[in-house]
């Protein structure tokens, strides 16, 4: 429930910011008449979104406690590992000019079905990542936990834009991804670590197969503390060499990373003149 709050505040807040900066962009280049476009793209990516992940989650679970439903889930998890890490960096280095560039699609497309079109990919690329790491945190979890956490996530995220563009909340964006990028990379280690285990399970990873500790008595998988755990940091009782490993190298390679993007730039001293360039 946790994750899936998390995971819809962040995305549908970021789709709300697109969207609104798509329609100001629309004013700024004196296209409003063009705004019903925009909605109707936005809900079509949206309707396909739910189908397209409704229909994975419904046909994967005919297949529940077999081997095919593990494999599923171990390609699951490492494809939301790489999306959750690219969706963080990409939205860190294009926060600021995402505005510009809207502004550039915009006025590039002249036609309706051009700006519906934009509007379906921009949503629609939300929508995707969000339909694939629901799907893998729903091996997780209980669906009706998931879902509750999923719809006051995007309650949330409808009543902070609310908030922004009709009463005019200050947010710091720069803060509030910064925030958001550091709680996904947690994510993302923990689906790697649940990856691993998969590809132990299945014998597809035969090295580093020794438990380094079994914390199962003093708190147990499934338990619900072990569970919340599991689920939003990737928390196993008696994880393995390899899990451990990869566990903390993915998080030491892209926090590094992700803490060279957000670090402010340095300010230069501007130069001291000589003395004899002041006489």
């Amino acid at each position: 429930m946790i994750a899936a709050f998390v995971l819809f505040l962040r995305e549908g807040f970021e789709a709300s910011l697109i969207v609104s900066l798509l329609f100001a962009a629309l004013r700024q280049l004196g296209m409003t008449h063009q705004a019903r476009a925009v909605w109707i793209g936005m809900a079509l990516a949206i309707l396909v979104s739910l189908v397209g992940g409704a229909a994975l989650y419904v046909t994967i679970q005919q297949y529940n406690g077999s081997t095919f439903q593990t494999v599923f889930e171990t390609i699951t998890y490492l494809i939301a590992v790489v999306l959750l890490t690219t969706m963080t960096f990409w939205m860190q280095k294009h926060s600021r000019s995402m505005k510009k560039e809207l502004v550039a699609k915009a006025s590039a497309a002249s036609s309706g079905l051009a700006l519906g079109l934009l509007a379906f990919t921009t949503v629609g690329r939300e929508g995707l990542e969000t339909a694939i790491f629901m799907l893998a945190f729903a091996f997780q979890t209980n669906a009706l936990l998931l879902l509750s956490g999923a719809f006051l996530g995007l309650l949330a995220s409808l009543l902070l834009c609310l908030l922004i563009y009709r009463l005019g909340y200050k947010l710091d964006f720069r803060v509030f991804f910064r925030v958001m990028g550091i709680v996904l990379l947690f994510f993302a280690a923990g689906l790697l670590g649940n990856a691993i285990q998969n590809m132990q399970a299945l014998g597809w990873l035969t090295f580093g197969v020794v438990p380094l500790w079994n914390t199962g008595r003093l708190l147990s998988e499934n338990s619900t503390l072990g569970d919340i755990l599991h689920t939003f940091l990737g928390y196993a009782e008696s994880p393995t060499v390899l899990q451990v490993t990869l566990y903390v190298l993915y998080l030491a390679i892209a926090g590094t990373f992700f803490a060279r993007m957000t670090r402010k730039p340095s300010v230069t001293n501007a130069p001291v003149k000589s003395s004899a360039a002041r006489a």
